[in-house]
């Protein structure tokens, strides 16, 4: 039972919090922040909010917002230059997993001098990078999911090959991190449903990896019930401030448990968003069924364990019978066809998820094979 194991960050969490941003500003070292987050988050008042907290303590108001819902190496380059030619010594990363992924690599390539994907999460590629030039980060999410505000990586879609590689540095952890539940309060019911089912995906492929992280294991386990007493009040009511501030912890939760490894998933999931540019989180929940069945043999015991103590009888099926019936209390698509997905790249999809780090904790080797009939399930499946 050998491991490594990393925690997160210095998290200000409750309602209200984002006025503390220049106190989170000043204790990660940063004078001149460049706000990063996407388009369509720009437009809204919460980031003109953080803003003018911004500019009300001297630190100016600059803003990129030329991140993509699956964010590339396009996105990078442009927001690499933004940052140089402005003079910022550090990023606010602000939005959901697209706008704080990209953030995070903007501070993290702004001084590097090799390409980014030399530094690709396999083996010890992160020491190929130049740690002492990683600009500072402080992270504010704005949907309770993704939970990039605690991890130590990126998802950054290459956009010749529409592959998406993991890019890992233990200082790509923001130094800081603002949950604010009242930032998620505007968020329609849809990314709601989406971003929720994201952080149950985490939590779900986290405890069932066969690695050993019992601290993950743990924490994963609380997350779902979190999600599953919680998610259904958000999307419901999205004031619902109790709701959202437990689905933020939940989203922060999963991605410190999938320290202990994702799964299939994920590895489905990423193909997808990559070459159809679906939303991440709603993708991983069309596929959820599909993998469960898929890996039954290897989980039936634990999802067992999960049932009893979510309260739900069944042992497994129970399990299942339950994601089953969240899913359509959130409107997730049936499946990949009514996600909009077509099928004329499966094989490549296939391809690209065989060799998708996240398959390396699925409990359930992946093949070719396996993983191609997988795939054909996730169109074709029905309830």
């Amino acid at each position: 039972m050998n491991a490594n194991w990393s925690y997160p960050t210095s998290i200000r969490f409750g309602a209200g919090r984002i006025s503390e941003l220049p106190e989170a500003c000043r204790e990660a070292g940063i004078n001149r922040p460049l706000l990063v987050t996407d388009r369509v988050l720009a437009r809204l008042q919460v980031t003109e909010t953080a803003l003018v907290v911004m500019e009300e303590a001297g630190l100016g108001r600059s803003l990129f917002s030329g991140v993509d819902p699956n964010p590339s190496d396009e996105n990078l380059k442009a927001g690499l230059q933004v940052f140089d030619e402005g003079g910022f010594d550090g990023v606010v990363a602000f939005g959901g997993g697209s706008g704080i992924d990209l953030g995070k690599m903007i501070a993290f390539m702004s001084g590097q001098t090799r390409p980014i994907w030399d530094f690709e999460d396999i083996g010890d590629w992160w020491t190929r990078a130049n740690s002492t030039t990683i600009a500072p980060i402080v992270a504010i999410p704005t949907t309770a999911g993704t939970g990039s505000e605690v991890g130590r990586a990126s998802v950054i879609t290459n956009s010749r090959t529409h592959v998406k590689k993991i890019i890992f540095h233990p200082k790509v952890l923001p130094s800081v991190v603002i949950c604010d539940p009242e930032l998620t309060v505007g968020m329609p019911p849809a990314v709601t449903a989406g971003t929720g089912m994201d952080a149950f995906a985490h939590c779900l492929e986290a405890y069932c990896s066969p690695h050993y992280h019992p601290m993950s294991q743990g924490i994963a386990l609380e997350g779902m019930r979190l999600v599953a007493s919680y998610i259904r009040r958000a999307h419901q009511d999205g004031t619902d401030i109790e709701a959202r501030a437990n689905m933020m912890s939940a989203a922060s939760m999963g991605a410190v448990a999938f320290q202990k490894g994702l799964g299939a998933i994920h590895a489905l999931s990423h193909p997808v968003g990559a070459i159809h540019g679906t939303h991440h989180g709603t993708t991983n929940a069309v596929v959820m069924p599909a993998v469960l069945r898929f890996n039954q043999g290897a989980v039936s015991d634990k999802l067992a364990a999960v049932a009893n103590y979510l309260g739900l009888s069944g042992g497994f099926e129970g399990f299942f019978e339950f994601v089953l019936k969240l899913r359509r209390e959130l409107n997730i698509p049936v499946n990949l066809t009514e996600l909009g997905v077509g099928q004329e790249n499966i094989k490549e999809m296939t391809r690209m998820a065989i060799q998708d780090p996240s398959g390396g904790g699925n409990p359930v080797p992946m093949d070719f094979e396996s993983t191609l009939e997988l795939y054909q399930s996730c169109f074709d499946w029905s309830e």
